[in-house]
């Protein structure tokens, strides 16, 4: 598999979705947690779609439970908290492993696509975040830490 279209993924519905549907659009694959210190960043991602996805560009939320156990909710309490809490109108879908054996497919290519710090290929911890461009190759990848301050100009080149 060389693209990311090559893959489909489930929503919170548990349908199958194509990640083809997503061609020519400039993506960021996030993989989130409603109880981190992190999920403020939810509230930065938003503004980040709405300013740019009439430009081409999706945001990609995954939840995840694997990171302390900070995603134990289901898929429809995930997606509830992220309309209440912070407004969410990107496209959560259903909850995954990133690390491991089990690790979803998605995230595996993610993931040996652009290693980590010292070529790790583990995803460190919640909001990690992948940068795809328009032809569905991964670009980059962006720490948890990240700020959408550091990670809007690498979308703006891409758009």
């Amino acid at each position: 598999m060389k693209t990311i279209y090559d893959f489909s993924v489930k929503d919170a519905l548990l349908n199958e979705v194509s990640l083809s549907v997503y061609k020519g659009r400039v993506l960021l694959v996030v993989n989130v947690a409603s109880y981190c210190g992190l999920t403020y960043q939810y509230k930065g991602l938003e503004k980040l779609y709405k300013k740019y996805t009439k430009d081409g560009f999706d945001i990609l939320a995954f939840p995840c439970n694997q990171f302390a156990l900070q995603e134990p909710g289901t898929n429809e309490e995930i997606q509830k908290f992220c309309d209440s809490e912070y407004g969410v109108t990107f496209k959560i879908f259903n909850k995954v492993k990133v690390n491991g054996s089990n690790a979803d497919p998605f995230y595996k290519f993610l993931k040996n696509k652009i290693p980590g710090v010292a070529g790790t290929k583990q995803i460190k911890w919640n909001f990690t975040k992948f940068l795809i461009n328009k032809n569905g190759e991964v670009k980059e990848r962006f720490s948890p830490q990240s700020e959408v301050s550091e990670i809007e100009p690498e979308i703006i080149k891409l758009l």
